[in-house]
């Protein structure tokens, strides 16, 4: 070997021995601040006049202006990915990592960088150095760092068998792979993460939600009404103004998607808010509801419902909701006066015809068999709930498989409001079924307050005979829902999120574990829950299920979904567009 092919060898190898003692030191720094460890942190820094610091709010020299204000404002959560180290020369280092840090409710992340030098003092770290460090926040719109999550079983949402041993690698928080590790080996310098012995699905999907209520009483006050002590205004203004809150409650049960079904025109402005935050779930929203019930439930200046009284009043609201940019035509299909059926179906119909011109999908609400019928032969893609006062027959079998309608049962919704008459009747709070600790504050404890809110308001014999309504309902419901998925209707599992006692988030246990009770698999439940939704909003192409170029939404759970569905309220983790956190990451601070 020549002169200079030896130099090179000695080179590398000396420049392998300094990433090495390097490395040593970046890892030491980091784990300093995870620990919260002032002085193993500061050991870690060059102590002379020269260390170098940069950073959003520009650069300055010294290490005793440094250690003066180290320690002073440690973060809640510490995470630091992608980490790379380069020689620069003999005993000079180059590295960066990406790092997310959480301080409160404000999440921050970006790039750091550190240059390592070696200096003669012998201990510790051998004598290595930091003697520069930087902070530079990550611009709007940057991906997350590359993940591969390896060693899990896959479940993939399209209900295909199970993957063992399984990759799945997120890249610009999208999949860029999902399958057995043979077939998704992990690309070099890409951070993995061991599931083994966990199960990775889809993110859930609840394509039944409405951002317009709050899951009590004061957003619902036709059910029961709490003004005085609860303005409807107030209310509503509370929720436009703080939708993080159910944005997070999502995230926390797993769900990293949502289709919003009706509520007021600012519903729709949720989309572009949550689309660009990866705590927030992804959202379509069809904005004010096209009503056969001339409804009271709105605000003196702004609509929930728009009424739906003849055709042109169909053709007018399709247009208003085409200008705001809605994903959906909704139709409130309620039949309240003896004799009208036929004349709101001609206006269902109506409203159906100009949907599909404006090239807007027809979603309505229909619970009665006669009312679905209609809806389908107008051209409905999605029927937001079951048929529940009989059983449905051929001829509704057959129009949904011709026209390719998607069924959203919402099993337990009228389950919430049984449960507050009998709070209200009973003088007992209500139980909240939230396994992860997810729903805000300020909602349990209007929960909590129901039997005194309500007191008065139902009798124990009202509420017993709800109650009995219900169960006969769900018998009902679930019977359909079984010849549905038999005569092969897509299913899509959605809550009715908002309705009292229906809460934002956790409710999905309740929904998908009554699918399963209803005689669905598991891998049925899990399949409409996940492909299921994305078909509903619209979002297939893009959500759904683990494949390349999806969005990297998905669960880590600790146990098997498709053993029992009950198993989704095991879930660990959740990655939404690439990034992953831990599921207690989203529990709100009380």
């Amino acid at each position: 070997m020549h002169l200079a092919g030896w130099l090179l060898v000695a080179a590398l190898a000396a420049g392998g021995d300094d990433i090495a003692s390097a490395r040593a030191v970046f890892q030491a720094n980091l784990d300093a601040i995870r620990n919260r460890d002032r002085d193993v942190y500061l050991s870690c820094y060059l102590n002379a006049q020269t260390l170098a610091r940069t950073g959003p709010e520009g650069f300055t020299l010294g290490y005793e202006p440094f250690a003066a204000q180290a320690g002073d404002g440690w973060p809640d959560l510490f995470e630091a990915s992608s980490m790379q180290l380069v020689p620069v020369r003999p005993g000079v280092v180059y590295g960066t990592y990406r790092y997310r840090v959480r301080y409160g409710a404000d999440e921050q992340t970006g790039i750091s960088e550190r240059l390592f030098i070696k200096t003669d003092t012998r201990q510790p770290y051998g004598g290595w150095r930091i003697a520069m460090t930087s902070a530079l926040p990550a611009l709007a719109g940057t991906p997350p760092p590359p993940r591969a999550l390896a060693g899990g079983t896959l479940l993939d949402g399209t209900g295909g068998p199970p993957v063992a041993d399984a990759v799945v690698v997120v890249r610009a928080g999208k999949i860029d792979c999902a399958g057995p590790r043979a077939a998704c080996p992990v690309p070099a310098g890409v951070e993995v993460v061991d599931t083994s012995g966990k199960w990775i699905t889809p993110g859930l999907i609840d394509a039944h939600v409405h951002f317009s209520q709050t899951g009590w009483a004061d957003g619902r006050p036709d059910a029961l009404d709490l003004r005085d002590a609860h303005p409807y205004e107030g209310t509503q203004a509370e929720l436009r103004a703080h939708p993080e809150r159910f944005f997070r409650a999502y995230l926390c049960s797993g769900v990293t998607a949502v289709f919003d079904v009706g509520g007021y025109p600012w519903t729709l402005s949720l989309r572009e808010t949550a689309e660009a935050d990866t705590r927030a779930p992804h959202l379509a929203a069809a904005g004010p509801l096209l009503s056969t019930r001339d409804h009271w439930l709105n605000l003196p200046a702004e609509r929930q419902f728009i009424f739906l009284k003849d055709a042109a009043s169909a053709r007018e609201g399709v247009a208003y909701l085409k200008s705001r940019g809605a994903d959906a035509v909704k139709v409130w299909f309620i039949v309240s006066e003896p004799g009208s059926f036929e004349e709101l179906s001609a206006a269902v119909m109506e409203a159906g015809s100009a949907a599909s011109a404006a090239g807007l999908p027809l979603i309505v609400h229909a619970t009665g068999l006669r009312e679905a019928k209609v809806a389908l032969k107008a051209g409905a893609k999605l029927l937001v709930h079951s048929v529940g006062d009989v059983e449905v027959d051929q001829e509704f079998i057959d129009l949904a498989l011709k026209t390719g309608a998607i069924y959203c049962p919402t099993l337990t919704v009228r389950d919430g409001y049984g449960r507050m008459a009998h709070s209200v009747a009973q003088n007992v709070p209500p139980e909240v079924d939230d396994p992860h600790g997810c729903v805000d504050p300020g909602t349990l404890d209007k929960i909590r307050s129901t039997p005194v809110a309500g007191k008065g308001e139902v009798t124990p014999e009202e509420s017993d005979r709800r109650a009995a309504r219900i169960a006969s309902g769900r018998v009902t419901m679930s019977n359909n829902l079984k010849r549905v998925v038999e005569a092969g209707i897509p299913i899509a599992m959605g809550t009715d999120a908002g309705n009292p006692l229906t809460l934002h988030g956790p409710s999905v246990y309740a929904e998908m574990e009554a699918m399963q009770a209803a005689g669905l698999t598991p891998m049925q439940v899990l399949v409409a829950s996940t492909q299921g939704g994305a078909r509903a909003m619209g979002r297939l192409q893009t959500l759904g299920t683990l494949a390349p170029g999806k969005a990297g939404d998905l669960l880590v759970l600790s146990a098997d979904p498709s053993a029992d569905i009950r198993n989704m309220r095991q879930a660990v983790q959740v990655m939404r567009g690439g990034v992953l956190r831990r599921i207690e990451e989203f529990a709100p601070a009380f």
